[in-house]
């Protein structure tokens, strides 16, 4: 008698099952991961935007640009605005709502705030009100 090799249907079952189940735990994280790696990106375009905010400080010995766009004139500080990434909760934006102390609009986008009465008091934020994947505050940056 001649034996055929093969797989019965019992193993092919636990088969599927062991890699649905792995799916299960892995599809999560996966989809974790890709939230954090656009809430990083904000955060390196944030500091982008800051850092060219600095040097636009500097160079005119003390005053900060009325708006974010006047970074790009000449593209000497930046060449373009970076989008701000609030994954779940707004699209990507490169728009630029001003503010005043009063607060944020949470529109998505960046927020830029710049008082007029102290040259010294200017600063960009990310114009959301919700938390991140640790629970900070996305104007908190």
């Amino acid at each position: 008698m001649s034996r055929k090799k093969g797989f019965t249907l019992i193993e092919l079952m636990i088969v599927v099952a062991i890699i649905g189940i792995l799916a299960a735990i892995a599809i999560p994280k996966f989809a974790e991961l890709i939230r954090k790696s656009g809430e990083g990106a904000s955060k390196g375009n944030l500091g982008a935007l800051r850092s060219a905010m600095s040097i636009y400080y500097g160079d005119l010995e003390g005053i900060y640009p009325a708006t974010v766009d006047a970074l790009m004139i000449g593209g000497k500080y930046i060449g373009q605005i970076p989008p701000a990434r609030a994954p779940n909760y707004h699209p990507d934006s490169s728009v630029t709502t001003l503010f005043s102390v009063s607060g944020l609009s949470d529109a998505g986008g960046w927020a830029y705030m710049d008082l007029a009465t102290n040259a010294n008091m200017s600063n960009v934020y990310v114009n959301c009100s919700h938390t991140d994947t640790k629970g900070t505050i996305w104007t908190a940056y």
